[in-house]
């Protein structure tokens, strides 16, 4: 459930009758507009928002998808389930009632052609990749190399919508059975502002970055970077072993992994321990245990996630009292 501080208590509405007009405005209320207003964090997605409060739901016009649950819908049904309210207090909640405000309905467009999915250009270096990798995410050299020499990772170098910037991404590639590269995440090499983390137009997201072992392990992410932390940090014959980033908390690209390989039994989930990764690590438990898997374990990093951990262990500093017996 969403911050308290949006929501009304829970007390008694008599009954109210809402006109057409009344039902229409409240159900194209822009979405984005109404949450900014309540306060609530919104992540950049594409063409989407997502909630920073829970990454599996996302936010376009006046119109919401939760990938974890496969359920969605317009404003009121949002209201409703996330902030717990009755049909009328969202209703009144949507036409600004409470507050005397009303909220805009989203502006309509023409449809938006679905853009084919080709992977960003290749930049003449992977210097930048590298250094951030490796330097700031402490990531071994030899897992980025494997990766790289894997085609599964480069830099990308693209240009602003005017042609007057350049940007360097680290893109993580994702290829089908035949070798074809289906997705593309993208991650910001520049260490400014709040990072730059996008999939890549007309991505297919049962194919995100991955790697296919032969033992019956595998290994779920939420991230890629976080994929690659945790092999830093347990690096001893990780290739054996099957890995999925799935650059968000949705189970499409996991199941993909598993319907490919029917050897894999032994599922670790390895989400990020925060609120909302917590949260989708329970759903694709429940998802894995009705597809009759019963090997199903679960792998939390101390920090926030993985790459926290990572950093954490490169940049400790020693106690040299202890090391001195002082």
């Amino acid at each position: 459930m969403l911050g308290t501080n949006a929501i009304r208590g829970s007390i008694e509405i008599p009954y109210i009758h809402f006109t057409e007009d009344q039902k229409l405005r409240a159900s194209e209320v822009d979405l984005e507009q109404f949450l900014l207003r309540q306060g609530e964090k919104l992540l950049t997605s594409g063409h989407e928002k997502r909630l920073a409060s829970d990454h599996s739901v996302t936010i376009r016009g006046n119109h919401w998808y939760d990938h974890a649950e496969e359920t969605g819908g317009g404003p009121i049904s949002f209201v409703r389930k996330f902030y717990g309210l009755s049909y009328p207090e969202a209703v009144l909640r949507l036409l600004g009632g409470e507050q005397g405000e009303a909220f805009e309905p989203v502006q309509r467009s023409s449809p938006r052609e679905k853009k084919e999915f080709a992977l960003p250009p290749h930049s003449p270096t992977m210097r930048r990749m590298y250094a951030y990798l490796l330097k700031q995410r402490c990531i071994r050299r030899e897992v980025v190399d494997a990766f790289v020499h894997a085609k599964l990772l480069y830099e990308s170098a693209e240009l602003s919508a005017d042609g007057s910037k350049e940007y360097h991404n680290a893109v993580f590639v994702g290829l089908d059975e035949h070798g074809v590269a289906r997705h593309a995440h993208k991650r910001g090499l520049y260490t400014l502002g709040g990072g730059y983390k996008r999939n890549a137009a007309g991505c297919d997201p049962r194919f995100s970055f991955h790697h296919c072992g032969t033992s019956d392990q595998l290994y779920v992410f939420e991230a890629p970077v976080d994929l690659l932390s945790f092999l830093s940090l347990y690096p001893e014959g990780w290739q054996e072993h099957s890995y999925v980033a799935l650059c968000g908390t949705s189970k499409h690209a996991m199941l993909r992994m598993l319907e490919r390989d029917q050897n894999l039994q032994q599922i670790a989930l390895c989400l990020d321990n925060d609120e909302a990764g917590i949260k989708a690590t329970g759903r694709l438990a429940e998802v894995l245990q009705e597809k009759g898997y019963d090997q199903v374990g679960v792998l939390l990093p101390q920090g926030k996630d993985w790459n926290n951990d990572l950093v954490a262990q490169q940049t400790q500093t020693p106690n040299i009292s202890m090391m001195m017996g002082g």
